[in-house]
């Protein structure tokens, strides 16, 4: 089974920033298979355009573009790529990083597909931050890993029975429905818990109000459809839910600090 040391990916490598402690790929899937390797450090892999379809011991997952996944050190896997260009982000950590840094990397087992909005919000953030490459990009970078890592591993302690199981049933309504006119009422109705107890509830296991966490998967599904060239803002607002292009624009900017039009130029910069 192949090795593969810092850095090393399978494909054509576009970009490459080494940090201390942290490695960062640009990389362009090339390969149609990839068989079983496994990789020396722990890392993130970010689908930024695409499909890739990734399987491991335990699961296959299909990639799309917005796809997050976290990978534990020398945890096996193969890939493969389907017809179509396909462009992978990898971050990868050195556990003296974790170590120094006073986190329990070991507590982050296995290849993890993360589906957190904020999460992949906060990735956006790191990619945008290669791009843009200033003084205070390294700080920055460092600092927004620290904070993804920290909610995961707070997500940890939480998983499981020490959650409503309504908890994961709203979730995947709102994944799956968050372009819909949702209401309080529906919610209430279909998971069959007052809407006083479930309004007050939310923020306590979603760490944000109904309304953010909607335009946050807008805002996460937009992100992803920024890559297709072809699509017209104003097609990925509607498509996203947005009532038109300016709601869109507002919302994200506020949550990336930059426009729709400004993020697809650094994405193809």
């Amino acid at each position: 089974m192949n090795h593969l040391k810092k850095g090393e990916f399978y494909g054509q490598t576009n970009q490459t920033i080494h940090l201390d402690g942290l490695t960062l790929t640009d990389t362009v899937y090339t390969q149609p298979k990839v068989d079983w390797h496994y990789h020396e450090h722990a890392y993130f892999t970010f689908i930024l355009e695409g499909l890739v379809i990734e399987g491991n011991k335990k699961e296959v997952y299909h990639c799309p573009a917005g796809t997050l996944l976290f990978h534990h050190w020398q945890d096996a896997h193969y890939n493969i790529k389907p017809d179509g260009f396909t462009r992978g982000f990898h971050v990868e950590i050195e556990k003296p990083w974790f170590d120094d840094l006073f986190l329990k990397g070991d507590k982050l087992q296995g290849n993890i597909n993360l589906l957190n909005p904020a999460l992949k919000l906060l990735m956006y953030k790191v990619f945008t931050e290669t791009k843009i490459q200033d003084q205070t990009s390294s700080l920055s970078i460092q600092g927004v890993l620290l904070n993804m890592l920290s909610q995961m591993a707070e997500g940890d302690k939480s998983v499981g029975d020490k959650n409503p199981s309504w908890v994961a049933k709203i979730n995947e309504i709102l994944n799956d429905q968050f372009t819909d006119n949702l209401t309080l009422g529906f919610l209430s109705e279909t998971l069959s818990i007052h809407p006083v107890h479930l309004s007050r509830d939310f923020s306590k296991y979603f760490n944000c109000s109904f309304g953010e966490y909607i335009r946050k998967l807008k805002v996460e599904k937009s992100l992803s459809l920024l890559s297709d060239k072809r699509k017209l803002l104003t097609e990925i607002a509607f498509e996203c839910g947005f009532a038109d292009q300016s709601h869109f624009t507002r919302c994200f900017k506020e949550i990336n600090g930059m426009s729709p039009s400004n993020y697809r130029k650094i994405l193809f910069h």
